[in-house]
């Protein structure tokens, strides 16, 4: 093998490597998302709560992970991403333990606020960790493997947590939960070396309009503020589909609820997928806007057509997974969006801001979509969330011209 084979094989290993560390870490906090709400039926009976108490619950979830997210990028800067994400990774273990020992509703708000304490440094920490230790002409792809994997927990939570709960109780579910977020940390902790993440390298092949900003002077920048939008945006369409798709469903087509719970499920293999068709698309221009607004205009039609409430039983499904997919293709290109409107030293700081939008949207989503069905209006559902997608649509694309045009001006 020649010198430059082996140091493109060793290249390769060591991205891999970052990439799966990081893609475990991501799937970890996408699993913790949804660690009470399988759960639901079984904290009702134990504690007489009611559903807008559960509610409760995860609204105080995201809104302290939703403030957390911007102060966390501010720490990443300054004492760096990896003491940060095990920081967060420790938190889901102590998390979890305080669910386990809860006694009453305050206890449980308590844990629900440490998940969110949690949960708040991994946009920040992860995206530093990948741009900082992975090479730029592989980045699309770590950022496709990073959504796969926060998908994949996902779809696991109810799985695993529903099976343990019934078989060893739900406090023996959750202690189930904080030993994989020990282990989790145990294995960051063994690979900490891989993950020691060097000063950002300034890569002569990326176009790029990164510059250097100092404390909190890139808020002034417009394109953060522009990408804090688009994923607040984005956010409320993705709530409306978590949160209230399946009870449209029933609603809008009589669907009965085994296939109408499969909705969700759907939607997320799609996504997934779409995810790795959008990381190779996304390392084929630099025009990722253009990606994400093609599939956001394909997710708004398919979203339209449903709320007219005369999609034939059989392409309803077909319908869901061309919303998901166009969700997943977007991904990568949204996440590269953010890295090119990102300064050069503030990268954590950006990423706490912008993914921040992400929390706000879904803390406030499910109680818009929730009075669009309480008024009996589940056509209103689709119809939202087509409209918030047509909005994503026109941010992306004023992003991607404002970073066009700072590129334009530093050329």
């Amino acid at each position: 093998m020649s010198a430059t084979a082996q140091a493109l094989n060793q290249s390769f290993r060591r991205d891999a490597h970052v990439i799966g560390l990081v893609g475990l870490a991501h799937g970890t906090s996408h699993f913790f998302h949804l660690i009470i709400v399988p759960l639901f039926p079984w904290l009702m009976a134990e504690f007489g709560l009611s559903y807008a108490e559960l509610g409760l619950l995860m609204s105080v979830f995201f809104v302290i992970s939703g403030m957390g997210q911007a102060a966390a990028g501010f720490v990443v800067d300054r004492v760096g991403p990896l003491p940060v994400l095990l920081t967060g990774i420790a938190l889901f273990g102590v998390a979890a333990l305080a669910f386990a020992v809860a006694q009453n509703y305050p206890m449980l708000m308590l844990a629900a606020a440490l998940t969110g304490l949690g949960n708040c440094v991994f946009h920040p920490a992860d995206f530093t960790l990948l741009n900082r230790r992975v090479t730029h002409a592989r980045l699309a792809h770590a950022y496709s493997v990073h959504g796969i994997a926060g998908t994949l927990g996902w779809a696991a939570a109810p799985v695993l947590l529903t099976g343990l709960a019934t078989t060893v109780g739900w406090r023996g579910a959750v202690v189930g939960a904080a030993v994989l977020a020990f282990g989790v940390l145990a294995t960051l902790l063994v690979n900490r070396q891989t993950l020691e993440a060097a000063p950002e390298p300034q890569s002569s092949g990326a176009p790029s309009t990164q510059i250097a900003v100092s404390g909190s002077s890139f808020l002034r920048l417009p394109a953060v503020w522009m990408c804090f939008t688009f994923f607040f945006i984005t956010a409320m369409a993705l709530g409306g589909v978590q949160s209230f798709m399946p009870t449209a469903l029933r609603e809008l087509y009589g669907t009965p609820l085994s296939l109408a719970s499969l909705s969700i499920t759907l939607f997320m293999l799609a996504y997934a997928g779409g995810m790795l068709i959008g990381g190779f698309l996304a390392t084929k221009t630099p025009h990722h806007e253009r990606i994400i607004a093609g599939a956001f205009l394909l997710m708004a039609a398919m979203s339209m057509l449903l709320a007219t409430g005369g999609v034939p039983s059989p392409l309803i499904s077909v319908l869901i997974v061309v919303m998901g997919m166009g969700a997943g293709i977007a991904g990568p290109s949204r996440d590269l969006l953010v890295r090119a409107a990102a300064p050069r030293n503030a990268t954590g700081r950006v990423y706490g801001v912008v993914y921040s939008g992400l929390d706000v949207g879904l803390s406030l989503s499910p109680l818009m979509f929730g009075a669009m069905m309480d008024s009996h209006h589940p056509g209103w559902v689709f119809a939202g969330i087509g409209a918030f997608q047509a909005l994503a649509l026109v941010t992306a694309v004023r992003v991607g011209r404002n970073t066009a045009a700072q590129r334009a001006q530093g050329a």
